[in-house]
């Protein structure tokens, strides 16, 4: 049974024609016209009839960043699109002839890792996508946790620091200002002023701003401010991580983001400060910390498994 998956962010348009195993049999991209609800309808149309044509497809899923209500159907709001209350699914059904299945897009993305990448062999997951932001998914007993209005699962505005830093969301102190790229860039920074193990990140920004790349770069590099500076990044992530953890108990967390691909040079501060924070330290038991395994096709696959298996339950219901 095919299924197509499309990730709809605020530059482009990924889509993929998806087989029943996670297997992309063939993809497209196209620049998101994200300033018009009705442009990005049409887009999303025309991807998925050329991604059809030859082929029997069961269904579409589409990913989005942004709250998605219970039904899966309507975009109560996305951050980046200019969708306010949009009946997405009902738009895209009518025009398509196809079922259509609506997403938040890191709900699509953690679907991807659990049925086909790193928490493919567990039951309770929890994914966390350190980007410019802080995503985050939650599969739980082999269902995908999104709440009882649709919106669950918002990880990276969990409160860690009362009165804290200033979130995009309205509050303060949400780990998404303490665990994001954009943190590890300030981290970065205040080592960078403050000299000592941060000499060559003064000496790289006197050149340029620092940036992901240039971190990324000394990092693998093993230069000690850009070490220290992922290591505070690590601390905070294994800080969420384990209240988390108190809460849903999951066999395995798994990183994504462009830092995870710092590997153990990550993960080994994540570790440490999930056992230092952990209610009932040396009793409750660790789980696994991984690295994502899927990347950048975690979105479209995700999204096309949750419209194939979607497709699945009304054939049986249909049967029965």
């Amino acid at each position: 049974m095919l299924a197509i998956g499309i990730d709809i962010g605020g530059t482009k348009i990924a889509g993929a024609l998806v087989d029943e195993d996670g297997q992309i049999l063939a993809e497209k991209r196209v620049p998101s016209p994200a300033s018009s609800a009705t442009l990005i309808e049409d887009a999303v149309v025309a991807m998925v009839q050329e991604l059809a044509v030859g082929h029997d497809v069961a269904g579409v899923g589409v990913a989005a960043a942004g709250f998605i209500d219970a039904a899966q159907s309507t975009v109560y709001y996305a951050p980046n699109l200019s969708w306010r209350n949009e009946p997405f699914e009902a738009k895209l059904t009518a025009r398509l002839g196809l079922p259509v299945v609506i997403e938040n897009d890191a709900n699509a993305a953690g679907w991807a890792e659990f049925r086909f990448g790193a928490g493919r062999l567990v039951s309770d997951m929890v994914v966390l996508t350190i980007g410019t932001g802080v995503g985050g998914a939650i599969v739980t007993g082999d269902a995908l946790f999104r709440g009882g209005f649709g919106v669950g699962a918002e990880i990276g505005h969990m409160r860690v620091v009362p009165g804290g830093l200033p979130c995009g969301c309205g509050q303060r102190g949400c780990i998404e200002q303490y665990a994001s790229g954009r943190a590890l860039l300030r981290y970065a920074n205040e080592l960078a002023d403050a000299g000592g193990i941060g000499q060559t990140l003064a000496a790289r920004r006197a050149h340029a701003p620092l940036d992901g790349a240039v971190l990324s770069e000394l990092i693998l590099a093993q230069d000690g401010g850009a070490l220290a500076a992922l290591r505070q990044l690590g601390s905070w992530i294994g800080q969420a991580s384990a209240s988390l953890g108190a809460i849903l108990d999951p066999q395995i967390f798994v990183i994504g983001g462009g830092v995870a691909q710092s590997g153990d040079l990550l993960l080994d501060p994540i570790r440490q400060a999930y056992i230092e924070h952990i209610p009932a330290r040396g009793y409750h038991p660790v789980p696994e910390f991984a690295i994502a395994e899927l990347v950048n096709d975690a979105g479209v696959v995700g999204a096309a498994d949750l419209a194939r298996i979607s497709a699945e339950r009304r054939v049986r219901g249909a049967r029965l």
